[in-house]
C-alpha cells in the first residue's frame, strides 16, 4: 500500500474524498470540503484516517 502525500485526493470509508493536508507517522489528516455533496454530508470540515484505511484515487501535481 502506498502512503498518501500532501495534496493526494484520497479515498476512504464508503467513497468519501478528501485532500490530504498533513501526514502523520500512522495517519493523514483530511479536509472533506473537497467533494461536491461535502455540505449535505453533515460532517466535520477535516478527519483523521489511518494509513490503513484509505486509497489515493489521484497523486498531486505538485
Amino acid at each position: 500500500m502506498k502512503k498518501a502525500e500532501v495534496g493526494n485526493i484520497i479515498e476512504f470509508r464508503d467513497g468519501l474524498q478528501g485532500i490530504v493536508e498533513k501526514v502523520n507517522e500512522n495517519s493523514v489528516i483530511v479536509d472533506l470540503t473537497y467533494m461536491d455533496n461535502y455540505r449535505d454530508l453533515d460532517l466535520d470540515q477535516r478527519t483523521v484516517i489511518n494509513h490503513k484505511n484509505y486509497r489515493v484515487v489521484k497523486e498531486s501535481a505538485v
